[in-house]
């Protein structure tokens, strides 16, 4: 004798098979097939079972037989039953497992560190969950159907129409909607225009820069020529024998300050003259406190420069989303290189943030993100000045992070003091290039956008105890 049940997530929350097997009818069975249930673990101690009306037409069974079977084990404590709660497997009724499948007992992960001061993230509880969730909703709404079949890689035109408007009026750019092509980031716009074969190398860079972007032209057979920095920015003047150069001309990261006016018009003349081109990474453009805007190199020349941004500093690195704003003659060889299809970005997240944008919301958080940091940075100068007056903070005019300049010699012992304070920062020495034969800068770069407001004030003052004194 034998018969099976298999039951519906509806009656008891998850499936459940039972097998009806073996001598002494099917009370007997029943209850066999029960009790392993719960010693296996398959019906959790509260789990609630199905009417025993129920429970007999699927097993085609007398009802008596499945109320005696349900009325034993309510004896035996597998079970309770009470009047409006139905039957349900007993919370003392702990499963016996094999022990061989009992798991090891793993030793404790090391406890992460308390205080995260690295840049290059904005505040996460400072998203704007609620205007996002509208714009989503209103996408959503109006999106026709076209926007549920494959993507095209140029990326949505509402998000490029978007894109134009706003670029234009608030970084100076100077474009239209079929020269943008969306990506989803600033390093996936290096991998394509690199590694797709757009660009060929080399290419000078600054000498301190993100080593995840030289990693990526690496990794793209791009050799990378250090261009060195001072007060004014990179030496335009050291150009060598290179076509093309990548720069972060609104805010050098990481050492802070932009592009000197003169140097932007030098890298424009030397563009023109040697038909080069030259690769403005816009970071921080948007987060600019004790200075004058700052507009975009790309509006010199729109045909010498190419222009990349994201939305990973003023919105949020999960939504994977950035542009390339191309000269004329590179739009068809990046859209090949994509491909046919859009692989990298949401075309939902591309209407969402192209309302975002339309409708004010893109503008009114990056306004008042740009409060919040500045009091963060001010938190921070006024914190230094009381507790360590001997380290000065350089870069500080935009951006979302600063450079405390130590004394030579002190920054690897810094970094491991910052360490033992638990704050996870950067020092200045992991950015520079390994080629440049610029003199070495002892410093930390500590962001202050990361943390949430309440941790913002314990971390400074774990920062300030981690210092090298005067």
């Amino acid at each position: 004798m034998s018969a099976s049940w298999v039951n519906s997530a509806e009656r008891i929350g998850s499936d459940l098979h039972l097998e009806l097997t073996g001598p002494g009818g099917r009370r007997a069975a029943l209850i066999r097939a029960l009790r392993e249930a719960v010693r296996s673990g398959r019906l959790a101690p509260g789990t609630r079972l199905p009417p025993y009306r129920s429970l007999a037409a699927d097993l085609g069974v007398a009802r008596n037989t499945v109320a005696d079977a349900y009325a034993e084990l309510v004896a035996e404590g597998w079970l309770t039953a009470r009047q409006g709660s139905g039957t349900r497997v007993a919370e003392r009724a702990e499963p016996l497992r094999p022990a061989a499948r009992v798991p090891k007992k793993t030793p404790a992960r090391p406890r992460g560190p308390r205080h995260d001061l690295t840049q290059g993230t904005p505040d996460a509880s400072s998203f704007p969950r609620t205007a996002w969730l509208a714009s989503y909703r209103r996408a959503l709404q109006q999106a026709p159907n076209e926007v549920f079949g494959p993507g095209a890689p140029a990326g949505r035109p509402e998000l490029r129409e978007a894109l134009t408007e706003y670029l234009a009026r608030a970084r100076g750019v100077r474009t239209e909607p079929g020269r943008i092509v969306i990506c989803s980031g600033f390093a996936h716009a290096l991998r394509l225009l690199f590694g797709g074969g757009v660009l060929r190398g080399p290419l000078a860079v600054e000498a301190y820069g993100l080593g995840f972007h030289r990693e990526v032209l690496a990794a793209a057979g791009v050799r990378t020529v250090p261009l060195p920095l001072d007060e004014d920015g990179a030496r335009i003047d050291r150009l060598g024998r290179e076509r093309a150069v990548l720069l972060t001309p609104a805010h050098q990261f990481p050492t802070g300050g932009p592009l000197h006016p003169a140097r932007r018009a030098a890298v424009i003349d030397w563009a023109r003259a040697r038909d080069g081109l030259v690769l403005e990474d816009d970071y921080d453009g948007e987060f600019r406190y004790d200075r004058k805007p700052v507009g975009a190199v790309q509006g010199l020349d729109p045909e010498r420069v190419i222009h990349i941004g994201s939305v990973s500093k003023s919105l949020s690195p999960a939504v994977r989303l950035g542009w390339m704003v191309l000269p004329e003659r590179y739009v068809d060889a990046a859209l090949a290189t994509k491909g046919e299809r859009e692989a990298w970005a949401s075309v939902l997240d591309q209407l969402s943030l192209a309302d975002f944008i339309a409708s004010g919301s893109y503008d009114r958080h990056v306004r008042r993100m740009r409060l919040r940091y500045r009091s963060r940075r001010d938190r921070l100068v006024a914190a230094l000045a009381e507790h360590a007056p001997h380290i000065e903070a350089s870069g500080i005019a935009a951006g979302l992070h600063a450079v405390l300049r130590l004394p030579p010699g002190t920054e690897a012992s810094a970094v491991k003091a910052a360490a033992w304070q638990g704050i996870a920062l950067d020092g200045l020495a992991a950015f520079r290039h390994p080629e440049t034969d610029m003199p070495v800068r002892d410093g930390l770069v500590v962001g202050y956008a990361t943390p949430s407001e309440h941790a913002y004030g314990p971390a400074l003052e774990a920062l300030c105890g981690a210092l090298p004194p005067p």
